[in-house]
Order: structure tokens, then C-alpha cells, then sequence
């Protein structure tokens, strides 16, 4: 069976079509740094390695990319759509809506939709892929895997805000947490690779979109997203944590809005307000030239990170390993180096060398002697998305 997986992200589209129950990946690929002149589309499969730098101004502009590709004769993957017959899709907010992988229907695209609110940047991109797979494929079955589903765990004490209580009970205003299917995936091999089920460990998924997860008994515990994808650590045009009497200070006293204030946290700040740049492998090279903002920029964002390791430490009494994944965790590792760097009290000590060296599979990071493992885990979103959705169809 052919199980197509579409994950929208803020700024890019990553796809897989996956043979289930093998698991054995017959073409990926990826769209990033949408809407930019210099966007980047990737297709891969066992005799085809193609790549182009173009503009490709929007995420539609993307999925029809993608699906030309997959639809194209030549690259004889499909004979024709009827051969899909699943498309797991990505879905950032599911609320308390959906706590488990949910067959699409209209009520879930309204309830996708009406949750657009507290996922600007992904649920409109999510839900625009659901309805460009359903004119494509119209026979296969469109499964919805929910970022927010893995972190139903997480107990009332870390997911409830100090706001009167009415606001929890009867409008549901609670931390709900984003990038489970990644934070489950490297934690369930991360507990795979120690060989310890009680393992205590903090996941760290850097991308664009920035998290991280305690994990507890393969459990997540507490988050470092909240009631949207904003809050918590810098990402690449989001603030992250802050003060939020700035909001007021913004409109009350320098005379925004508050559409201009959402606007200016979430897509104009972060990395990108910090430097001009949104894509930490710009900001790198323009650190490594001297450019000082982004010298700057890096160092806080580890910093950032840091805190939320001590806090989590505490939190979990302790911590087995420490893992780094998704784009920017798997490949900086100037940036790793950053966070684990003067961290010796928590048993955190880096080996620069194996620091250095790249591989698809688990690797340890740390030296002998540290007391924590530190592991880079290639995240596989879209093959957990493919097992969840297979599972669903299957009824396994």
C-alpha cells in the first residue's frame, strides 16, 4: 500500500511516499524557504536525485509542485492517482479536539480551520494541503496526525496558566504543545538506543519552528510551547518567550495595533528580527564573517535553550540524555556546541570531535566521561506519520 505523507511547516512542505507495511520510502523530498526567490525543491528517489533553486511563492504553489512530481510519467512512481491510497498529513493544532491520529471529514477541516487562530503559520498550510489532496487524490483516505496529540500526557500542573480558573474550564486556555509526532519519534528511538524504558529525557527539535519536550516513561511531562507554536524558545521569525507587558507597551504607549503586534512576535521577530535573516544557516555563515547581530543572536538562542535544559532537569529529577533533532539540531553542530558548552554541573560534557561528524542514524555526541548522553537524532516525522496513518486504515 502506498501512504503519501504531506508535512506542512511554516516555511516548507516536506513529503514522503512510503511502501506500508515495508516501510520502505519510494520517493522524498522538499520544498523550503517558501517564498523566497531562492526556494529550494527536492525530489529523491533509488535513481533520481534532483534539485532546483526557484521561486515558489506560496505553500499551493508547493503541494502542486509536489504532486507534479509524483504524477509525472517519466519518473514512473504512480501509474495514476488511484494508487495512493492514503495521504497522512501533518496538522499542528488539534486542541482537545483530537487526541489520537482522526480520519478527515468536514467536521475535522472546520474544526482544523476554526483552530487556524492559534496556529497562524501551520494549520491554514495543513488544512490547504487536506483539500489540494483531496482534488488530487479523490479515492485515497486523508488521515490527520495532530503535533498536539503526543503531549496530552503532559499533567494539569505544567499545562495550567495562573489565570482565573474559568478560562481553563470553559474556554480550554491551556498549554497544548506542537511538534509531538517529532518529540515522540527521537524519543522512542532514543529509548530504544539507551536500552531503558524510564529513560528521563529532554527531546530539543530545532527547525524553523523550535521546541522542547521532558519526556518521562516515553512520556511528555512539560513543553516549551503553549497555548500556540509562539511562546518558548527563539525561533526563526517568532519572539518566544516574552515579557507580556511589551504587547501593552506596544499599543498603549507606541501606538500599534494589535493586529500590527501579532504580526511583528510572530513573523518579523526571532532570528529574523534579530539579524535580517530567518535561516540559521545564513546567520552562521554571517557570524563566522563577524557580523556581530548575528554572533549575538546565536549566543542567545543557546542560552535560551540552556535555561530550558536546568529547568527541565529539575523538573525531571534528573536527565539520561539530552537529544538534538530536526533541521537546524541535526546539521549546526556550532550550535549544539553553544548549548552543551560550561554545561559540566549537569554532567553535560560535549566531544568536539564526534561533534563534528554527520550520519543518518543515532550518534552519541558526548565524551567518555559525561554522565548525560548527548544524541543527534535525524527526526522521520513522515515515517512515524505513515505508521499512525497505515495503523488507522489497517485497524492495527
Amino acid at each position: 500500500m502506498k501512504v503519501l505523507v504531506i508535512n506542512s511547516g511554516s516555511s516548507s512542505i516536506k513529503y514522503q511516499l512510503i511502501a506500508m507495511p515495508s516501510e520502505e520510502v519510494i520517493c522524498s523530498g522538499m520544498v523550503e524557504r517558501i517564498g523566497s526567490k531562492e526556494a529550494v525543491f527536492t525530489y529523491k528517489t533509488h535513481a533520481v536525485d534532483y534539485k532546483k533553486v526557484e521561486k515558489i511563492k506560496n505553500h499551493k504553489t508547493g503541494l502542486h509542485k509536489i504532486a507534479d512530481a509524483l504524477l509525472d510519467p517519466l519518473h514512473n512512481l504512480v501509474k495514476d492517482a488511484s494508487e495512493i491510497q492514503i495521504v497522512g498529513h501533518r496538522v499542528v493544532h488539534g486542541g482537545n479536539a483530537f487526541s489520537q491520529t482522526t480520519l478527515i471529514n468536514k467536521a475535522v477541516k472546520n474544526k482544523i480551520k476554526e483552530l487556524s487562530i492559534l496556529a497562524p503559520l501551520h494549520n491554514p498550510h495543513n488544512l490547504e494541503g487536506i483539500l489540494l489532496s483531496e482534488e488530487i487524490f479523490p479515492n485515497a483516505k486523508q488521515i490527520a496526525v495532530f503535533d498536539t496529540a503526543f503531549h496530552q500526557s503532559i499533567p494539569t500542573k505544567a499545562k495550567k496558566y495562573a489565570i482565573p480558573n474559568e478560562f481553563y474550564y470553559e474556554n480550554e486556555i491551556q498549554v497544548y504543545g506542537f511538534h509531538g509526532t517529532s518529540h515522540k519519534y527521537v524519543a522512542e528511538r532514543a529509548i530504544d538506543y539507551l536500552q531503558k524504558k524510564d529513560a528521563k529525557i529532554i527531546t530539543i527539535h530545532l527547525g524553523n519552528g523550535c521546541s522542547m519536550t521532558a519526556v518521562a516513561d516515553g512520556k511528555s511531562v512539560d513543553h516549551s510551547l503553549g497555548f500556540t507554536p509562539s511562546n518558548g524558545l527563539i525561533m526563526g521569525s517568532r519572539s518566544g518567550d516574552i515579557d507580556h507587558s511589551i504587547i501593552f507597551y506596544l499599543v498603549n504607549t507606541l501606538g500599534h495595533s494589535l493586529d500590527e503586534v501579532n504580526e511583528l512576535l510572530i513573523k518579523k521577530s526571532g532570528m529574523l528580527g534579530l539579524t535580517g535573516f530567518a535561516d540559521l544557516r545564513d546567520i552562521q555563515a554571517e557570524a563566522q564573517k563577524g557580523n556581530n547581530d548575528c554572533i549575538l543572536a546565536m549566543e542567545m538562542n543557546a542560552y535560551r535553550i540552556k535555561k530550558y535544559i536546568g529547568a527541565y532537569t529539575a523538573a525531571l529529577n534528573g536527565v539520561d540524555a539530552i537529544v538534538f533533532t530536526a533541521g537546524i539540531g541535526e546539521n549546526s553542530s556550532a550550535l549544539r556546541k553553544m548549548v552543551c558548552t560550561d554545561m559540566d554541573y549537569l554532567g553535560i560534557t560535549l566531544d568536539d570531535s564526534k561533534n563534528e561528524l554527520k550520519s543518518s542514524s543515532v550518534r552519541e555526541v558526548n565524551t567518555k566521561s559525561s554522565k548525560v548522553k548527548i544524541l543527534v537524532i535525524p527526526t522521520n516525522e513522515e515515517l512515524e506519520i505513515a505508521k499512525q496513518a497505515f495503523g488507522l486504515f489497517t485497524g492495527q
